[in-house]
C-alpha cells in the first residue's frame, strides 16, 4: 500500500507522518527511498527527517563501508523515542499498554471491572498508567488513546445492552482522559482501533483492501482501502454485528430480530449453553452467510478475523465456514485465502489505540481537518475527536 505525501493546505504535518510511518516500515531506508515511496522530493524530506532527528524520534545510522567513498546514511525509529499509552475498555474490563514507537509491546495491565462506571473507570486507567510509567518509562510519553465499544451516536444502539458500554452516553471521553493521566488523549470504537493496530503491526501491513472482522463481546469490522478505515457518513462504517441475518432470530438490544452479533460474538458465546464445538456447529451457518455478505459488499482481498477470542478459537470459527459460499472472492487466480486469521489478539486493540495518539500528536491539524467536519455534521462522539 502507497503512502503519498500532499502539497494541499495540510501538508506539513500530514508529510511529517508518513514519513515516519514509512520510516517505520521500511527502516532502515535512505532518505531518497523514502522520497520514492511517499512522492516527494528529496529536499523536503531531509527538512522532515532533520526535524525528527532533533526531536528523537528517528536515528541515523552510517552503514559499513563497502568500497571507496562514504557509505550512505539510513534511517530507522528510535524505539526509546517516546511512548505512547493504549487503553481498551469493554464491559469486561479495562487493559492498557504501553507501547514504544517500534509498536512493541513494554509493558501491559488488567483490571477486572464488569460494567465500569465512567468515575470509577477513570480513576482506574490513571492509576494503570501511572503505574506502568513509572516501571518502565524513562522517556516522554506521547499521549493517550483509548479504544471502546461502538457504534457512537446512534440513540436506538450506542450505550445499549450487554456489548456496549451502558450507561456511557454523553461522557466527555477526551477531557476525561486528559484530567485522569495529564496526557493528550484520542479515541475510537474498538473495531478500527483493532483493525488499525493489524494494519500497522499484523497481517494488514502486506494487504491494502482487506476486511477486518473483529470478534469482540460483540462483532463488528472495518474495511481497508488503501490502508485506511472506510469512515462512513458518521464514522460507524462496518457495524456487521448489527446486520440482522436471521428471520425472525434472537431479539437484539438495538430492537432488531436476528442480529449477527447474537450469534457470533463472545456475548453470544457466553450465552450458549453448551461447548465450543457445539456453539460453531450451531453458529457456522450464519457464518458462512456472513462472509459472503461480506465479500459481496467489499470485495476485499481477504477477510482478516481477529478481535479478543483465542487464535485457537478464531481459526476454528474460520474453519466452521468451510466450504464458503460463492461470492465476489471466490476467484480461481487467488493468492491469498479468504479467510485469515490474525494473531494480534488483545495487542491489535492496543497497539491500534496508541497509533491514535501517536497520529494524533504528531499530525495534530491533520486530525483536526475530519474533526471540523464531524462538528459541522454532528459531533456524534459526544466528547471530542479521534486521530485520524
Amino acid at each position: 500500500m502507497a503512502l503519498r505525501g500532499t502539497n494541499q493546505e495540510f501538508g506539513r504535518p500530514y508529510n511529517r507522518r508518513i514519513v515516519l510511518e514509512s520510516i517505520r516500515r521500511f527502516g532502515p531506508v535512505a532518505r531518497g527511498d523514502i522520497a520514492r515511496h511517499v512522492g516527494l522530493t528529496v529536499q523536503t524530506v531531509s527538512t522532515i527527517v532533520r526535524e525528527l532527528e532533533e526531536q528523537g524520534y528517528i536515528l541515523s545510522v552510517r552503514e559499513e563501508p563497502k568500497g571507496r567513498g562514504l557509505p550512505p546514511t539510513t534511517l530507522r525509529i528510535n524505539p526509546e523515542g517516546g511512548f505512547a499509552v493504549g487503553i481498551h475498555l469493554t464491559p469486561l474490563g479495562i487493559d492498557a499498554a504501553l507501547i514504544n514507537l517500534s509498536g512493541d509491546v513494554v509493558d501491559s495491565t488488567h483490571r477486572e471491572a464488569a460494567n465500569p462506571a465512567p468515575d470509577d473507570a477513570f480513576e482506574a486507567i490513571g492509576a494503570m498508567v501511572a503505574e506502568m510509567t513509572a516501571r518502565r518509562v524513562s522517556g516522554r510519553v506521547i499521549g493517550i488513546g483509548m479504544a471502546l465499544p461502538g457504534p457512537f451516536g446512534v440513540e436506538p444502539m450506542s450505550f445499549v445492552g450487554s456489548t456496549t458500554m451502558a450507561g456511557w452516553q454523553e461522557v466527555p471521553l477526551r477531557e476525561r482522559l486528559t484530567a485522569a493521566t495529564g496526557l493528550p488523549a484520542f479515541f475510537e470504537n474498538d473495531m478500527a482501533a483493532a483493525a488499525m493496530g493489524e494494519r500497522l503491526y499484523g497481517l494488514g501491513a502486506k494487504h491494502s483492501e482487506y476486511y477486518y472482522l473483529y470478534f469482540g463481546v460483540g462483532l463488528g469490522g472495518a474495511m481497508l482501502h488503501e490502508g485506511s478505515v472506510l469512515r462512513g457518513a458518521w464514522g460507524n462504517a462496518g457495524e456487521i454485528g448489527h446486520v440482522p441475518i436471521v428471520p425472525g432470530g434472537e431479539l437484539c438490544p438495538c430492537g432488531n430480530r436476528g442480529c449477527l452479533e447474537r450469534y457470533i460474538s463472545l456475548d453470544a458465546r457466553s450465552r450458549w449453553a453448551g461447548d465450543d464445538t457445539s456453539w460453531l456447529a450451531e453458529v457456522a451457518p450464519v457464518f458462512r452467510n456472513a462472509i459472503a455478505i461480506i465479500e459481496n459488499l467489499f470485495d476485499p482481498e481477504t477477510i482478516v478475523l481477529g478481535g479478543l477470542a483465542s487464535p485457537a478459537l478464531l481459526e476454528r470459527l474460520a474453519s466452521s465456514a468451510e466450504p464458503l459460499l460463492n461470492s465476489v472472492s471466490a476467484r480461481k487466480d487467488r493468492t491469498t485465502s479468504r479467510i485469515l486469521v490474525a494473531q494480534g489478539g488483545q495487542h491489535a486493540v492496543l497497539r491500534g489505540a496508541a497509533a491514535l495518539a501517536v497520529s494524533g500528536v504528531l499530525s495534530p491539524r491533520f486530525g483536526q481537518i475530519f474533526t471540523a467536519k464531524r462538528q459541522r455534521d454532528g459531533d456524534f462522539l459526544r466528547g471530542g475527536d479521534v486521530a485520524a
